[in-house]
């Protein structure tokens, strides 16, 4: 049976499949990645951060005392012996490599750049381009960014989970300018329109922005109320949103923000479960994406709001998902879902293609009009060129 809890670190909804022992269960979470012991009803035992292991020998026997500390001290040899190995085998390791990928160029704050050698490597089919951001809370660094954005001109909008911050970049990834929306409440969706018109998800609402300043545009209504998750927009300009308050809804609104069409129970009717956290992505001919975090699935509509088809499962395999968490279509109607995995690309009808792993949790994700990949990984950005793929 599927159960929920949220995560005693940063309060995001984890889900775990409880066993008939329902006992020592341990799940992690989507957001923060931090493994968790899961709560314990019985015992009244809330969820707790797994941490630390602690082996005590103090109550052992003399003799298995003896015995283990003996097998410790001949095992720290071996040990060193192992890390100088593994050492030496990634010092070693780009002489076997052939030639290595080229340096990307990496913004700093002050919105110079630097020449380096990135971990950031090419592979067949993912080539990096930029990669800029680091921990912090200065200018051009992220302590968690999630949300990322690009408008028509190329400007880069990246958006913090907590704290509300959202920092605007050149193309080239120098640091333009930041402004603060709620700092209390959780960004847990945001998009932008070619004109730079920002739209932000938090406490269920949709709130307008002025992107260049952060000016405060008002927001959409709904007759329902709150309720909102995420929300893309459209190559027409239009507005596609997931709502979870009494049902697992896709939204859609016209570029003026009027409500003009509601596509009910999306997952849920194929389904037969609730669904509490959609991410959406709509392809250039209008098709609607929606990605069930709970279900493990990605579900296609039409433009109108037809159900096609779903792909995906609770798996390791590929095209199956652990824990995914952001959804996006590039520009040859390609889906890509990330998860622990990587980022796994589909074909439209949802047929696997390949798999790339950029460093991190791709949180977010959106394409420019060159079809080129960004991707928000809590501390950084990254930017992607694709090759094609043979049908």
């Amino acid at each position: 049976m599927l159960q929920t809890f949220d995560c005693p670190k940063c309060g995001a909804p984890v889900s775990y499949q409880k066993d008939v022992v329902g006992a020592n269960l341990t799940a992690r979470c989507s957001y923060c990645n931090s493994a968790l012991s899961v709560p314990d009803e019985m015992l009244g035992r809330p969820a707790q951060i797994i941490s630390t292991v602690n082996i005590d020998l103090r109550n052992a026997a003399p003799g298995r005392s003896a015995v283990k500390w003996l097998l410790l001290v001949g095992l720290i040899p071996v040990i060193g012996v192992i890390i100088a190995v593994i050492a030496t085998g990634g010092l070693l390791a780009p002489l076997f490599r052939g030639n290595p990928a080229p340096a990307l160029t990496r913004s700093t704050p002050s919105g110079g750049t630097a020449r380096r050698e990135d971990k950031v490597k090419s592979d067949s089919f993912a080539t990096p381009l930029l990669s800029f951001g680091s921990e912090g809370i200065g200018p051009g660094m992220f302590k968690d960014a999630r949300a990322i954005a690009v408008d028509a001109s190329g400007k880069i909008y990246v958006g913090e989970y907590s704290g509300g911050r959202i920092q605007v970049f050149d193309p080239a990834g120098k640091f333009i300018t930041q402004w603060i929306v709620d700092p209390k409440m959780p960004l847990t969706g945001m998009a932008a329109d070619r004109g730079g018109t920002i739209y932000v998800v938090q406490s269920g609402a949709i709130s307008r922005y002025e992107g260049a300043s952060g000016k405060l545009l008002g927001q959409l209504g709904y007759p329902g109320g709150w309720g909102f998750d995420d929300i893309r927009v459209a190559a027409d300009g239009s507005l596609v949103t997931s709502w979870y308050k009494n049902r697992d809804d896709i939204v859609r609104f016209n570029s003026s923000g009027a409500v003009v069409r509601t596509m009910r129970a999306v997952i849920s009717s194929v389904t037969d479960n609730a669904e509490l956290d959609t991410h959406v992505a709509v392809d250039g001919l209008g098709n609607i994406y929606a990605l069930g975090s709970f279900s493990n699935a990605v579900f296609k509509f039409t433009p109108d709001g037809k159900y096609q088809t779903r792909f995906g499962s609770d798996g390791d395999q590929p095209g199956q998902f652990r824990a995914p968490s952001a959804i996006a279509v590039d520009g040859n109607g390609r889906v890509y879902v990330s998860d622990f995995k990587g980022i796994q690309v589909f074909d439209g009808n949802g047929r696997y293609l390949t798999v790339f792993n950029p460093p991190g949790t791709a949180s977010g994700m959106v394409f420019n009009d060159s079809n080129e990949i960004f991707i928000a990984a809590r501390n950084q950005v990254l930017k992607f060129s694709l090759k094609e793929l043979a049908n």
